[in-house]
């Protein structure tokens, strides 16, 4: 696996991150071990976890990804080979955490000293902000709703926070997540004015079923050279076909916790029926035909997958030697017409 430099960073990534969440809960310490022994084995260099991980959130499973990904690096010592990243989670989620997480210098803070004790490392190398601290569209909103967000803890602050971590040497780079338009240009503008460090990244949401990206936040992703680090590029597996026409597999997230309803419904179910067939009609795996359609992507930095199981896995990342040719392509965007945005 070719690894390309990072937007603006002296990072060298792999096209493909190993996304961790569901280490934890449905995956043992054991099987996140094997997981990273496979994936960095196939030439995968970059991780990506988060403080509240796994997911779903609960008070007695929160910080074991990051402490499954941090064993496996205290006895393995190639953490200089490696591309680590993590993110500080705002408010709604996780009340037991800090009393209330927020996006306050002190929150910032204590977050990202918490995370390097659970990695075992001395250094992240790409911190992100989760979701934001204000009302916005995000997490399967599509459109905006103005709220009174004069609580919010300001953007400043939490950037100047996360600059602290900079100059402490605690992080290298900064990244955000679920976010829009308007505040990556915030970030860029206060980091510019103020003598910031910027951010590099943007991990939001892409994939066949959610192209929402492209209408805002493409365009910006290039001129800054801020590239996407795409989460849910299967949509939560949806994309592979394993749930149409109402089936639940014993061992799918779908069907072990009922929280997950961004993927599945009526217009995502009819969208990935015409996927699923455009790929059989060109004999390709209906999963390996979703990722290769964001590994492509001139806006990418990394396309983040996560699986359950080792043949997920293998499938997953065999994912980037598909090249998707000119029918395919056509038959994508046909679909993608008829179904633009089926899953916010």
């Amino acid at each position: 696996m070719d690894l390309r430099k990072l937007g603006s960073t002296d990072l060298n990534v792999s096209r493909i991150c190993l996304g961790t969440m569901t280490w934890g809960e449905q995956n043992t310490e054991c099987q996140a071990h094997e997981q990273l022994d496979y994936a960095i084995a196939q030439g995968v260099n970059f991780i990506d976890a988060a403080e509240m991980y796994p997911v779903p959130p609960k008070a007695e499973t929160q910080g074991r990804t990051e402490q499954y990904l941090g064993s496996w690096l205290a006895a393995r010592r190639n953490r200089k080979q490696l591309v680590l990243a993590t993110k500080v989670i705002g408010p709604g989620a996780c009340p037991y955490l800090r009393d209330g997480p927020r996006l306050t210098r002190a929150h910032v803070l204590q977050a990202c000293d918490a995370s390097l004790k659970r990695l075992q490392t001395d250094f992240i190398d790409l911190y992100q902000v989760h979701w934001p601290e204000r009302s916005t569209n995000y997490f399967g909103q599509l459109g905006f709703r103005a709220s009174n967000d004069k609580h919010a803890t300001p953007i400043e602050e939490t950037l100047a926070a996360l600059a602290e971590l900079v100059q402490q040497g605690k992080v290298r780079y900064l990244g955000i997540s679920n976010e829009t338009p308007w505040v990556l240009s915030e970030y860029v503008r206060l980091a510019r004015e103020q003598n910031l460090p910027r951010v590099v990244t943007i991990q939001n949401p892409y994939s066949l079923l959610n192209r929402s990206f492209e209408i805002g936040l493409s365009e910006f992703a290039h001129r800054e050279n801020i590239p996407l680090l795409a989460y849910s590029p299967l949509a939560f597996g949806f994309l592979s076909g394993k749930y149409l026409h109402g089936a639940r597999p014993a061992d799918g997230r779908l069907t072990l916790f009922s929280r997950f309803t961004r993927y599945n419904g009526a217009q995502a179910e009819l969208a990935t029926r015409e996927y699923v067939a455009l790929a059989q009609q060109h004999g390709l795996d209906p999963a390996q035909m979703a990722l290769a359609f964001v590994n492509a992507r001139a806006f990418l930095g990394a396309t983040i997958i996560g699986a359950t199981t080792m043949p997920q896995l293998r499938s997953n990342l065999a994912s980037i030697g598909v090249k998707l040719n000119k029918d395919v392509l056509a038959g994508i965007e046909a679909i993608h017409q008829r179904f633009t945005i089926p899953c916010p």
